[in-house]
């Protein structure tokens, strides 16, 4: 999952996670990340990442 909202959603996938429940991992861009950066990460992470590799994650874009 993809998102801005890093206050909500921070929140209800670590909620999600304590209660051990199945997270499909959450992506989360900062509204001051450009666009570019935030594709060229994602593409990465596509190419390069096995499946089920992010669930239960809770990450932040940039990657660098």
């Amino acid at each position: 999952m993809l998102t801005h909202d890093v206050s909500t959603m921070t929140a209800h996938a670590c909620a999600r996670v304590v209660a051990g429940k199945r997270l499909p991992g959450v992506f989360e861009v900062g509204r001051e990340v450009s666009i570019r950066t935030a594709i060229e990460d994602l593409v990465l992470l596509v190419e390069c990442s096995l499946d089920g590799e992010w669930e239960g994650q809770v990450r932040y874009l940039p990657l660098r």
